[in-house]
């Protein structure tokens, strides 16, 4: 028994040539009969630290029945010159989510996974509580299941008032342990009643971003532990036709 968030989340690596860069989380979201990947935007290019991958490669399982089997599946990232990508930004920025939306046709026929789609992101309760039991899927410095290719879970709680923007940004605060290569990692809670696909009682809040941190002695002060996930409702905008 799998629950079926676990094939909800995609590990992403970022390729220049044949050169393997960096490694990353992502998630697939459909939206009628589309299907795109998510992950963060910095996966996807990060001027700041000059990070500039031509392609990423996701890893597909390609049996219902044997997680054990599985295949990569490479997206090339620009297409005559101009990024494939969706990015958005707002009032206080870009915002660091991206989508890719992938050609059914070209996955493997036997390709076997779920995806979020917008009843996950319709669903919400009116309130999100403070200290509310959320979970971060990703793969933190690529560390995952390498027999079934599944990922990892990390319990997180929500750090901040849920619905208002931390700071102005488009983002909410995580309390978590989190790790390089959670980028682009699906951050859910448990719905308390029955929303979207039967079996699929996850709820997606956000995309795991990045940890936050202030200037801080380093000799006397830990790590604040605390982390941004951007509002997962602006795959609304990044999904329209």
């Amino acid at each position: 028994m799998i629950d079926p968030l676990l094939l909800a989340a995609a590990r992403v690596s970022t390729f220049a040539g044949g050169s393997l860069l960096t490694c990353a989380s992502g998630f697939f979201f459909e939206r009628d009969t589309r299907l795109f990947l998510v992950t963060s935007r910095h996966v996807l290019v990060d001027e700041a630290s000059g990070h500039h991958p031509d392609r990423i490669e996701i890893e597909m399982h390609t049996s219902a029945h044997n997680m054990a089997a599985s295949t990569g599946f490479s997206i090339p990232l620009y297409r005559h010159g101009r990024s494939i990508w969706r990015q958005g930004g707002d009032g206080g920025g870009d915002i660091d989510v991206a989508v890719i939306e992938l050609e059914r046709g070209a996955l493997p026929a036997t390709a076997a996974y779920r995806a979020f789609g917008m009843a996950q992101l319709e669903c919400l309760p009116q309130e999100v509580e403070l200290g509310s039991s959320l979970l971060v899927v990703g793969f933190p410095l690529g560390f995952h299941d390498t027999l079934h290719h599944l990922p990892v879970v990390r319990h997180a709680v929500n750090a901040s008032s849920f619905g208002l923007r931390f700071q102005g940004k488009g983002y909410f605060l995580t309390d978590a342990r989190t790790h390089r290569g959670t980028s682009g990692a699906p951050v859910v809670m448990r719905g308390r009643r029955p929303c979207g696909e039967e079996g699929f009682p996850w709820l997606l809040l956000g995309v795991h971003s990045a940890r936050l941190d202030v200037g801080r002695d380093l000799l006397q002060d830990e790590a604040l532990g605390l982390n941004c996930a951007w509002y997962a409702d602006i795959l609304r905008t990044l999904t329209k036709d």
